[in-house]
Order: structure tokens, then C-alpha cells, then sequence
């Protein structure tokens, strides 16, 4: 659960119930993560899933990078918007969840269009020859600065980059961090904001997903 959703239920029933429907098949697998994960708060879930659908869909991306897979909910929200010839690579290292994945992707309208590979994303991504149109990262914190430095090469101007958990239930708030999560997201949060190259704001859904943009 996320600071947003602890703070207002309500609130975040009302943006569940006023936003466009959950298709099916996502509407199966969020249930499906409550019944067979331990953590399934991880999922992306509904509000979250329609902003990706809507990013995808404006921007029509040929190549999309995710980085942090889980049960394969956020790949098939950005699935929505691809183009005939657009495709997902999506990187994950858990090899006890891979099942749920890639069970959902071969069900789905997208099942030629998703690419899940399962491994160590700061390995894979150094595989992946592509200039990214779009790209989720939702994995360890820890390494989010190692992510943003291996994909920046690869972006083109108006590259979009959503960065997911960037207000860490609010710890981002510590003046002295006392976990080496909160204080990489801190770190990759000021950088972000520092940096020439992109334009960015965070927007405070669930548990805040920054959105950058490369100039």
C-alpha cells in the first residue's frame, strides 16, 4: 500500500472509480498477485495501470523498456498503446514469479509484442540494442541510479522515462535518511531535477512516479 492510499482510502476509491475500466485480463491477474505473492502491494495496480495505458497510447512507442517485471501488470497496461510493430522488453531476476508473467503475456493481445527476460537487468539492458521510446523502472531502489546511467545513452529527444515508489511512503522527507533505499531515491530524485537533459516532475500517484521527459 502506498503513502497516497494510507493517507486517503476515500479519495483513492473515488480515483479508482472515476478513471477509465480495468480491462479484463489485468482485472485476473491483479487478483491472482493478492492470492499467490507475499508482497502483492508490488503490483502497479489500477490507477497506475490506466496512466501507463494512457502514456503508451500517446506516446505510440516502437520500443519500450520495463525494468522491474513482477506479475506482468504495468507491461500490459503500456502493451495498450503499442503500435502493430512496437514491442516490450521487460527484465526480472525473480525466477519463483516468472510463472505468472509469462502466463498472463501468452494469454494477452500482446503475447508477439512482449519480450520478458529473465536476469539481472544491469546486465540485460547493456544487451538490448535500442533507442527507447518509453521506459518503467519499478525494481531495487538501490540501483536506480545504475538504471538511469545505463539507459540515458539510449534515449532520443522526447524519450519518456517513469520512475516508480520515488516517495518511498513519504521517507523522502528525512533530512538524514537512515536506509540506503530512501537515500538513493533522494539522490536519483535531485539528480533528475538537476540534470539539463530532461524536464521532470513527480506526480504524487500511489507511492509518486516520477516523469521525465528528455529534451
Amino acid at each position: 500500500m502506498s503513502y497516497f492510499e494510507e493517507m486517503d482510502k476515500e479519495m483513492d476509491r473515488y480515483l479508482e472509480e472515476t478513471a477509465s475500466e480495468e480491462p479484463a485480463i489485468l482485472k485476473k491477474l491483479r487478483k491472482e498477485t493478492y492470492q499467490k505473492t507475499t508482497q502483492p502491494h508490488m503490483i502497479s495496480g489500477y490507477l497506475q495501470g490506466r496512466l501507463l495505458s494512457i502514456l503508451s497510447h500517446i506516446i505510440y512507442p516502437k520500443n519500450v523498456l520495463e525494468i522491474g517485471t513482477f506479475t506482468g501488470y504495468a507491461a500490459l497496461s503500456m502493451a495498450e498503446g503499442l503500435p502493430k510493430d512496437g514491442k516490450i522488453f521487460t527484465i526480472d531476476k525473480n525466477e519463483d514469479l516468472a510463472y505468472i508473467p509469462k502466463k498472463y503475456f501468452a494469454e494477452s493481445d500482446y503475447k508477439d509484442q512482449i519480450e520478458f527476460i529473465l536476469g539481472d537487468a544491469k546486465e540485460e539492458i547493456k544487451k538490448l540494442d535500442k533507442i527507447w521510446d518509453l521506459i518503467f523502472i519499478d525494481a531495487d531502489k538501490e540501483s536506480y541510479l545504475e538504471y538511469l546511467k545505463l539507459i540515458k545513452p539510449n534515449l532520443r529527444s522526447g524519450s519518456i522515462i517513469l520512475i516508480d515508489n520515488v516517495l518511498w511512503y513519504g521517507k523522502v522527507l528525512e533530512n538524514n535518511p537512515k536506509d540506503k533505499q530512501t537515500e538513493q531515491i533522494k539522490l536519483v530524485n535531485k539528480i533528475i531535477a538537476e540534470d539539463p537533459d530532461f524536464e521532470n516532475l513527480i506526480l504524487p500517484l500511489r507511492d509518486g512516479l516520477h516523469l521525465i521527459r528528455k529534451k
